[in-house]
């Protein structure tokens, strides 16, 4: 297999994607929603909130939590503790669930697409390699969501340090869970789904269902995004990478079964579905 041919696959699909307002509006709809309305509203509630009943909960739920995911909780006060709390860990998620709905929803489509649109028949007939044209795909569904998440990881940590940086005596986000968190963890969670759903994309018939299955897929990852942020609490730092390689683990496993499935005649539409 040749990366360098996987690319050119890669490239036409992205360069399909980018003139195409249909997938670039929500997009920026999406990743606005989740990495700048959503932080900016709730960190700034919290930033506001003194002494109200808000902070006194936030403030016995985090007494609730062992000692070690305690000590990992920044801040001199009970308001900046849970404007720590809020930013570095509860909204942590937002880091794999927006990347992986961006991903999954172009993934779903990668093969069911060029089956419907008759230029499956290309691929087919093409003196690729079928694990050239799987990864490809995989290529071409990676980039945009990451890409997305580089950029919102730069707004987010903007808005942070703006709303509530005061709190905990100046600028101090990213954390270094959350570098390991964008470079290391949401790599293999979306390639793991991915893999997943191009292999689905290549046996349904439709794009329903490829979306029907992208969906049962997406669902268990956005449950797992919230144990990796329970992970955090306890141990930050060494929890982020055992994740991270756990995570690697499977998606190489993954992608090597996937990768393997995909046949010349299922990107015609004539091949068995079973």
């Amino acid at each position: 297999m040749s990366l360098s041919r996987a690319w050119i696959i890669a490239r036409l699909d992205l360069h399909r994607l980018t003139r195409s307002k249909d997938y670039l509006i929500p997009l920026v709809i999406l990743a606005s929603i989740f990495f700048v309305i959503i932080p900016w509203v709730m960190l700034g509630i919290v930033s506001r909130a003194g002494g109200s009943d808000l902070i006194q909960r936030i403030g016995g739920v985090l007494q609730s939590l062992p000692q070690v995911a305690q000590d990992n909780v920044k801040g001199s006060t009970p308001q900046a503790r849970a404007a720590y709390t809020f930013a570095v860990y509860l909204l942590a998620p937002v880091a794999i669930v927006v990347p992986l709905t961006i991903s999954s929803a172009i993934g779903a489509y990668g093969l069911i697409g060029d089956r419907e649109k008759g230029t499956g028949e290309y691929l087919a007939h093409s003196p690729l390699h079928t694990s050239e044209i799987f990864y490809g795909k995989l290529i071409a569904a990676f980039v945009p969501g990451y890409l997305t998440t580089i950029a919102g990881f730069g707004v987010y940590a903007l808005i942070v340090n703006t709303r509530v940086g005061g709190l905990l005596g100046g600028w101090f986000f990213p954390t270094p869970e959350w570098w390991i968190l964008i470079l290391w963890v949401v790599p293999p969670f979306i390639i793991f789904s991915l893999g997943v759903i191009l292999w689905a994309s290549g046996r349904v018939q439709s794009a329903p269902a490829a979306q029907q299955a992208s969906t049962l897929v997406t669902l268990p990852v956005i449950v797992m995004a919230y144990g990796v942020t329970s992970g955090l609490a306890l141990d930050p730092v060494r929890g982020a990478i055992g994740i991270g390689a756990v995570a690697w683990i499977i998606a190489l496993l993954v992608l090597r079964f996937t990768s393997r499935g995909l046949k010349r005649e299922r990107l015609l539409g004539t091949g068995s579905q079973n």
